[in-house]
This record gives C-alpha cells, sequence and structure tokens, in this order.
C-alpha cells in the first residue's frame, strides 16, 4: 500500500469511527470538498467540520474501502461500499461508489465523488426500489 493509500485508509478508518478532528487534520486548509449529501463543495477545514458535524447528528455512513487505484492525472480513487442508515440503525441506502482524492504535499487538497448521485438522491431511490 502506498503512502497516499495509507493516508486514505486511515482517513476512512477516522470518519467510521466519527473522528472528525483526525479526518480534518489530513486536509489542506484550503480543501475543496465533496458535499456527498446535498451535492456541490464545501471549502476550507471549518466548512467541511461543519458538513460532518450535520452529517453525522442525521444519519450513520459507514464506509469499507474495496480497491485503491491511482489514476492518469495522478488522483487516488477509492471504491468503497457505503451503507447509509438513520439513527435507529435502518439501511436507508447501500451502493458501491468511487471516491476521489488529490493529494498534495501530503494533505488532501480536492476531495471528488465519482458518481454523481447524492446520498440524499441514494436514499430516495432506494426508497422505491
Amino acid at each position: 500500500m502506498s503512502e497516499h493509500q495509507q493516508l486514505l485508509q486511515s482517513l476512512y478508518d477516522a470518519f467510521n469511527e466519527r473522528e472528525i478532528e483526525t479526518i480534518i487534520s489530513t486536509m489542506h486548509p484550503d480543501v475543496k470538498w465533496a458535499n456527498g449529501l446535498d451535492g456541490g463543495f464545501v471549502h476550507g477545514q471549518d466548512e467541511v467540520r461543519q458538513y460532518w458535524t450535520s452529517q453525522f447528528e442525521n444519519i450513520r455512513c459507514d464506509l469499507e474501502t474495496l480497491n485503491f487505484e491511482t489514476d492518469e492525472e495522478g488522483r487516488e480513487v477509492v471504491t468503497v461500499h457505503q451503507v447509509i442508515k438513520d439513527l435507529e440503525g435502518n439501511v436507508l441506502a447501500d451502493a458501491t461508489i468511487q471516491q476521489i482524492f488529490t493529494i498534495q504535499d501530503g494533505s488532501i487538497s480536492l476531495y471528488e465523488i465519482g458518481d454523481a448521485e447524492t446520498i440524499k438522491e441514494r436514499i430516495e431511490k432506494a426508497k422505491t426500489e
């Protein structure tokens, strides 16, 4: 596992433990982070912190890493199994998605989602299936 992949695996471990400050410590101060809940992006560590705090108050999202790759642009592409539950533990959505990270000087500067569907859209889709 490369240094970048190790960094990302530690990020996923911290995410599943809801360790927001550990997650934030892996990011560049001016990080651009995809808002998987509503779409668009949040900018900077403070906005990411607010985003995660709000999300953790409303849903539980667990991520299991399945595969790490480096694309032709040097970005780290992580395939993850994502399970989204309400706070009572009911499964709202279950999907495999790709998450894309740009890492510069040892910090995450950009996080993108390979699938354009937001978490809210995945939950609504799961309700109709």
